[in-house]
This record gives C-alpha cells, structure tokens and sequence, in this order.
C-alpha cells in the first residue's frame, strides 16, 4: 500500500503485478529499463541456489545502465526513492541487487 513517507515511488519491474490496478499503485514512474532481462528473470526463477550468479549477471547488465542509474541518483538527491517490485522474498531479488548499487553509485 501506498504511504505519504514512501517519496518517488518507482517500480523496477519488467512486468505488471496480477491482481493490482495501475491507478492504486500511485507510481511516479515504471521504470522497465532498469529492470533484469527478460531471460536472466527466466532464469533466476527466484531460487535461492541461483541468487549469487543471478546478482553477478544483474550488476553487469546495470553497468551498462549508468545514465539511467545517475538520473535516479539525481532523484534521489533530492527526495527518497522507494522502490517497487512484486518479489516476494524482500532479501533475493532484484530490487535488493540494485538498492545496494544504487546506494555504491551514490558514494561516488
């Protein structure tokens, strides 16, 4: 649910979450771009045994991404940025691979 302290609130998710209507979301932006690969997502089925080379093959694939990883930094700068994603494990996904780099990129 949607709360007044959430600031951007970004989803980082390829595909639309079953059961949740667009307008409820209260989305400031779907950002497609910075989600994993069609394939590598496949791939990574969400198994826990997968996790390591899953978060390995995302980081390279975000390497590619640093403009749109510096347009969030600037986002960020100036208010939070909550990000959205329909994993259910909040520990092994992709959402949890690209808060720690973004919070690396930031330093920099």
């Amino acid at each position: 649910m949607p709360d007044c302290n959430d600031g951007y609130r970004m989803l980082v998710d390829r595909i639309w979450s079953r059961g949740i209507k667009k307008e409820d979301a209260k989305l400031d932006e779907w950002n497609k771009e910075i989600a994993p690969p069609t394939e590598l997502r496949i791939w990574f089925s969400h198994k826990a045994e997968r996790f390591d080379e899953f978060a390995k093959q995302y980081k390279i694939y975000l390497s590619h991404k640093k403009d749109e990883l510096e347009r969030i930094k600037t986002i960020a700068a100036k208010k939070s940025v909550c990000l959205l994603y329909a994993a259910k494990d909040e520990k092994i996904n992709h959402a949890a691979v690209l808060k720690k780099i973004l919070d690396e990129f930031k330093m920099k």
